[in-house]
């Protein structure tokens, strides 16, 4: 069992920087995969980004690659999301996932069985 909350939304204006962050709990956090999902009003939840257990792969939307980083650290069970030039596009509710092991889809919710309760960002134009 892994409980996940997330932290660090608020306003910012287009071109600003925010950084996410996901506090875990649970004994399994370090093995697992963890990501982060987003939705926008009146849109369907999408995959924003991922990172294996150890860090050492990652994966990003196409649209968020270059301007947001994930990242964690097994030691705090923490992972972030480091949203630089942010668009008005990618206003939304964010949220945290994790899943146990490694993943064949990792862009897919059905993929994740834990999920936090989510963060607002809202960016002006």
């Amino acid at each position: 069992q892994v409980h996940l909350v997330e932290s660090g939304g608020g306003l910012v204006q287009a071109g600003g920087s925010l950084r996410l962050s996901c506090a875990a709990s649970g004994r399994t956090f370090s093995s697992s995969t963890m990501g982060w999902f987003r939705q926008a009003p009146g849109k369907e939840r999408e995959f924003v980004a991922a990172i294996i257990w150890n860090g050492g792969r990652t994966y990003y939307l196409d649209s968020v690659k270059g301007r947001f980083t994930i990242s964690r650290d097994n030691a705090k069970n923490t992972v972030s999301l480091q949203m630089n030039n942010l668009k008005p596009e990618d206003a939304a509710i964010y949220y945290c996932v994790a899943a146990p092991g490694l993943l064949a889809r990792f862009e897919e919710r059905t993929s994740y069985a834990y999920w936090g309760q989510g963060t607002q960002v809202t960016v002006s134009s």
